[in-house]
């Protein structure tokens, strides 16, 4: 599929879709078929509002909200109502978000509406692709949300921007957009609309509560994080293959017939990965008959530890599938027969997403757990036989990656911290009405945390084990380790002297997050897992 052709909303959504949409500017559209669907399941509310006050009470389109359900409104108010919603509700906090996870949060929020349960003008939709195509990203605080009724706080802040209220920026999609972008300069949100040539809409019936009712902020931040994730996986995989080679461990404990015997896929997996990575290597051969035994279990057992991260994330990325094709709305259109039901329930609530969230937290924090062990390895003087200590140039008169292992060990334990599930958390809201809430905007949060530190954590890690086997010349690692080095000499010398090595850890840890290390690998032996 071309970059250039949209993906159509409305349909499955696929998270390389939303890859594509919010990290590549890839453009989204409606087609036909979806625009009959929406205008179809509009029509119901239309028909409740123009019957004004002699209608039955619908919660969302003629009475107030929450603990305020029970109270009948006006039907000269219904547009009131809705815009009041929307500002009421915008009460975020904190630091605003980047614009990949603005950027998710309007294309969950437009595919919901998409799938033609939420009662909205073909309109709202349209806007929302937009602000999308056109790069047009609301201000959206990071905090605020308990994850039921919706990301409320947060949504609210989105749909501000479509009635042309609070600030937004303004960025054309094309070159795509990084985890590493600066912050943008907001404006308002009028003049952002005007400058992408959009103009902001006046809600009718029910739009404010379809706008804000739903959990694309959990699932924004979700997907983002599974994404790097599943890189990092990779990643662990490679780096942990070049800390082997460093420590002349054995290839021998991922030997296929061992990983059979205990079938779990990510294993597997993994153990897949470091036979193809360590194959063809003149340091392994030079001490396959040595008298060591077994190696320690950061280098024995990556498969069984990688791999459990690779199962637990590949659980979350089933959820999170799900999730992005769900009708998180209420109250939710339902056309039959000779009429509809709009029935009310409880799809906005994000306990799923919150145990998903933490899970990944937990699984994806064990990559920096093990690394940083591997560090220790590499670095102390006891353990990493035929290395200089601290694998400096000079030891004594130079410290050389001493406090590598010091940093390392700092972002392990922040992430034990952030591993803390969220989900097992509830405050009750809104007077009581919404007496359980999932916390799952938290667990999204920390999960954010937990990608980078863990990210930063293997570039330290491959900084040392770079240093690692450059000692090992003239003995020369593996086809894969080979051009894993390679690549980190492209951005990293070697070291001869203590020199400041933060700069030398943040070009690694970007070169993960944009790919080049596994790229520069695959591109000597092939696809990896």
């Amino acid at each position: 599929m071309s970059p250039s052709t949209p993906v159509a909303l409305g349909h499955t959504l696929s998270i390389a879709d939303f890859a594509d949409v919010v990290l590549r500017g890839r453009p989204v559209a409606v087609d036909a078929e979806v625009a009959a669907r929406v205008n179809a399941t509009r029509a119901p509310i239309d028909a409740i509002a123009l019957a004004g006050d002699a209608a039955p009470s619908v919660y969302g389109i003629n009475t107030g909200f929450g603990a305020l359900a029970e109270t009948r409104i006006s039907a000269s108010d219904i547009r009131e109502l809705q815009l009041n919603l929307v500002r009421s509700h915008a009460v975020g906090l904190g630091e605003p978000l980047p614009v990949t996870a603005v950027r998710g949060m309007l294309l969950l929020r437009a595919q919901v509406l998409a799938l033609g349960h939420s009662g909205v003008r073909l309109e709202v939709l349209e806007l929302l692709c937009g602000m999308l195509n056109r790069g047009v990203h609301p201000r959206i605080p990071s905090q605020g949300s308990v994850g039921a009724s919706g990301d409320l706080a947060p949504l609210a802040h989105l749909a501000l921007t479509l009635v042309g209220e609070g600030r937004a920026s303004v960025r054309a999609p094309a070159g795509g957009f990084s985890s590493y972008d600066p912050q943008p300069t907001y404006v308002s949100s009028a003049a952002a609309l005007a400058e992408a040539g959009l103009a902001p809409l006046l809600l009718e019936a029910k739009e404010g509560l379809a706008l804000i009712n739903g959990t694309q902020y959990m699932a924004s931040l979700g997907v983002l994080s599974l994404v790097e994730a599943e890189e990092l996986c990779t990643c662990a995989d490679i780096i942990g293959a070049m800390s082997l080679e460093a420590l002349k461990g054995t290839a021998t404990p991922f030997d296929a017939r061992l990983q059979a015997a205990r079938p779990h896929p990510g294993q597997a997996t993994v153990a897949g990965n470091l036979r193809r990575l360590l194959s063809e290597s003149a340091i392994a051969d030079s001490h396959r008959d040595c008298e060591k035994v077994q190696d320690p279990y950061s280098l024995r057992c990556m498969p069984q530890i990688h791999g459990a991260t690779r199962d637990a994330l590949a659980w979350v990325r089933a959820v999170l599938e799900r999730e992005i094709n769900s009708v998180t709305d209420n109250p939710s259109v339902f056309l039959k027969e000779g009429g509809f039901d709009l029935l009310s329930g409880g799809n906005f609530h994000g306990q799923i997403l919150a145990l998903a969230l933490d899970l990944a937290a937990m699984a994806l924090a064990e990559l920096a757990n093990v690394s940083e062990r591997r560090v220790e390895q590499l670095v102390n003087p006891a353990l990493s036989t035929g290395l200089t200590p601290f694998l400096a140039a000079g030891s004594g008169l130079h410290s050389g990656f001493m406090i590598a292992q010091v940093a390392a060990a700092s972002l392990v334990s922040e992430n034990k911290v952030f591993a803390h599930p969220a989900s097992v958390d509830s405050i009750p809201s809104s007077a009581g009405r919404e007496d359980h809430v999932s916390m799952g905007s938290v667990s999204a949060r920390k999960l954010r945390m937990v990608v980078a530190n863990v990210r930063k954590g293997l570039a330290l890690e491959l900084m040392v084990a770079a240093a690692g086997v450059d000692q090992r010349a003239p003995l020369a690692p593996s086809k894969g380790v080979r051009a894993a080095l390679a690549s980190v000499r492209s951005l990293v010398a070697p070291m001869v002297g203590d020199r400041i090595l933060a700069d030398d850890v943040e070009a690694l840890e970007r070169a993960l997050e944009r790919e080049q290390l596994r790229r520069a690998v695959e591109g000597a032996i092939g696809v990896l897992a």
